[in-house]
């Protein structure tokens, strides 16, 4: 834990020198687009009906902390870096980067980009950043999504883009092997009010064995503020047909009536009676369901940013989770409420220095 209070008081020093380089070579293309720190602080409760005791857990916690730097090393040639600074890991202090990569615009249509990125894998639940979710799916709560490798982006047209990865597989801990892959295939489409994000993938599970995922993302805008998010994700073995065997299905209807005010209802189902251990996240006997609803409102006027938000949600699991250290199990209870914001320090930084 030293390490990272001597890396987070590095970083912090630092920061006057991002905001005066970002200022003073802009002009040359180099430059800071963004320097922030966001965190999620909250009361939970937890209850589950056991045999022959009831288990229960309650408190305050702290469940976030973020640092994230983005910007411009010359134009066309960018960078993204965010670090968890909270999470604790036995390995090194870069399994708790969630990414760092460098992109680069090769032409108007193709993008390259190599480092730590997100697996790409389809699903509007697994896209969306973890300290702004809420009651996940099994799923969602055991993939390792951040890993090394390589991709490309090609844009068809302005509303279809193709991407093409080559990475670390994120099965690789419990093969305690680097040496193993994923290839993945994803599709973002924008048809009117129906978007997606589809994605074929290829993931080393052991040594020359693979599992394959079809990932079918579906975003459909129903009104102005209120939209229905619904994923569907089948898993299994190359050798074997899984359908309706390994699969996860997680939806969501979230209403923003103003832009200070969220409310969502969602639903998830995790499944797996393949009968093989290929799948390493969702153990072989798991049926498990969990509803939630919640709500996040801002009390801030035009919430820049999205810089403070309150918050409360609740969800109830049911079902077996044949994963004894899986983060949800049957007859299962848990409420939150708690604050999230995000603090633009180079914004801050630049607002006390006088330009020329």
């Amino acid at each position: 834990m030293n390490n990272y209070k001597k890396t987070l008081a590095a970083l912090l020093l630092l920061t006057p020198a991002f905001a005066l380089s970002s200022m003073a070579q802009e002009d040359k293309g180099t430059k800071i687009d963004q320097l922030s720190v966001e965190s999620r602080i909250s009361y939970d409760y937890q209850g589950r009906e056991a045999t022959p005791d009831r288990i229960e857990n309650k408190g305050f916690k702290g469940k976030f902390l973020n640092l994230r730097i983005d910007g411009q090393i010359v134009k066309g040639l960018t960078f993204s870096y965010r670090q968890r600074l909270n999470k604790n890991t036995d390995q090194t202090f870069f399994d708790a980067t969630d990414w760092l990569h460098v992109d680069w615009a090769a032409t108007n249509r193709l993008s390259l980009s190599a480092g730590k990125q997100v697996v790409a894998i389809g699903g509007y639940e697994y896209d969306r950043a973890p300290i702004d979710l809420y009651s996940c799916s099994e799923f969602w709560n055991n993939i390792p999504c951040y890993q090394l490798g390589v991709s490309a982006t090609y844009r068809l047209g302005q509303k279809h883009s193709l991407l093409l990865q080559v990475c670390n597989s994120p099965f690789r801990s419990w093969m305690n092997n680097n040496n193993s892959y994923g290839i993945n295939l994803m599709w973002y489409g924008n048809v009117g009010r129906w978007q997606t994000m589809y994605s074929a993938n290829m993931l080393e599970y052991a040594p020359g064995d693979w599992v394959k995922y079809i990932a079918l993302g579906n975003r459909f805008l129903i009104a102005n503020g209120l939209h229905l998010d619904v994923d569907l994700m089948s898993r299994s073995a190359l050798d074997q047909s899984a359908l309706l065997k390994d699969f996860s299905i997680m939806s969501e209807l979230s209403y923003s009536p103003t832009k200070a005010l969220r409310c969502f209802a969602k639903y998830t189902y995790d499944q797996n009676k393949s009968g093989d251990n290929a799948d390493k996240l969702i153990l072989d006997g798991t049926q498990l369901q969990m509803g939630s609803a919640g709500v996040e409102w801002s009390p801030i006027d035009n919430n820049y940013r999205d810089a403070l938000r309150l918050y409360a949600t609740g969800s109830y699991s049911w079902g077996d989770n044949t994963n004894p250290n899986g983060t949800m199990q049957d007859k299962e209870l848990k409420i939150e409420a708690g604050v999230k914001f995000r603090l633009d320090i180079l914004e801050g930084i630049q607002r006390m220095i006088p330009r020329r």
